[in-house]
């Protein structure tokens, strides 16, 4: 199918907010999303029915019952089925003439290249745990001059962190460093993602399985992050508005009904980062018991 026909049909409700141009450059660009299920899912197909027309998806996991509150892969007629391939199938039930690249895997420093090539932006979608091979990716993505972008549901809200290649890099605006843990880069993790921890007025932190890498998380979060992703991959691609990278975080709570937009000066090394990560390390640790990770 012509680009020109996807426009004039599929697309065309998007022209007015984006051009003619911009939707096309849209169609050309290819997205690097790991994770495929609660939010990389989303992602996908957020991104899909806006006009992206490549993605590279990758994810190792299959759907099962308990996907079903959050991840719209998940149905009865997916149970048992790898998250990438349903996710795949349904981008090109969207646009039958999109390019997927498909890794029925998570990724690895084996397949880390294989994974970001030709990609415009890589898109966060991986376990919160998972912090090591973040690492990796955002680091990968730095030298190859691609844009990264994550946006977690926290609470009943979600955060926003854009890193440019010439911007603050992952692991300092976070704090981490060769020797920590996994529970002390968890802990970092989660205080550079929200800094503004709106959420814990009324998280029940008992529901959080540090040993089993669970933690509570809806619906109404990840389609806010998937809006946030698809709206910043338009900015960084076509130019139409501002990018306000990292050392910048946006959060918003829709509980709470706060938002926040501001510069994490000195990122996870700042004297406050440290102190609400090493409070946050505690109770990671005390509710991990005798179950490390």
């Amino acid at each position: 199918m012509e680009i020109d026909e996807l426009i004039g049909n599929e697309f065309s409700r998007n022209i007015g907010l984006l051009s003619h141009a911009e939707q096309e450059l849209l169609l050309k660009s290819r997205v690097a999303i790991a994770g495929a299920g609660g939010v990389g899912g989303v992602h996908a197909l957020t991104l899909a029915r806006l006009g992206v027309g490549k993605f590279s998806i990758a994810d190792g996991d299959s759907f099962d019952r308990a996907n079903i509150s959050r991840q719209f892969g998940a149905s009865r007629r997916t149970f048992g089925k790898n998250k990438a391939e349903v996710l795949a199938e349904m981008i090109r039930e969207i646009n039958p003439d999109a390019e997927v690249r498909c890794l029925t895997e998570a990724v690895t420093s084996d397949n880390l290249e294989f994974f970001l090539e030709d990609a415009a932006v890589y898109i966060d979608g991986i376990e919160f745990f998972e912090v090591a091979i973040r690492r990796q990716l955002f680091s990968r993505c730095r030298q190859l001059n691609i844009y990264g972008v994550t946006a977690a549901p926290v609470g009943f809200g979600s955060t926003l962190q854009v890193f440019a290649p010439d911007g603050m890099s992952f692991d300092r605006y976070f704090g981490l460093k060769d020797g920590m843990d996994k529970v002390e880069m968890a802990a970092a993790f989660a205080v550079g993602l929200a800094p503004r921890p709106f959420y814990l007025a009324y998280l029940d932190l008992r529901k959080i399985d540090v040993a089993g890498q669970k933690a509570p998380a809806v619906v109404p979060a990840c389609t806010l992050a998937a809006s946030w992703v698809a709206t910043e991959v338009v900015k960084i691609l076509t130019g139409k508005g501002a990018v306000r990278p990292a050392p910048v975080y946006q959060q918003l709570d829709m509980i709470k009904g706060q938002f926040v937009r501001k510069r994490l000066v000195g990122g996870g090394r700042h004297p406050l980062q440290r102190f609400k990560k090493h409070l946050l390390l505690g109770k990671l640790q005390k509710l991990r018991g005798n179950n490390g990770l």
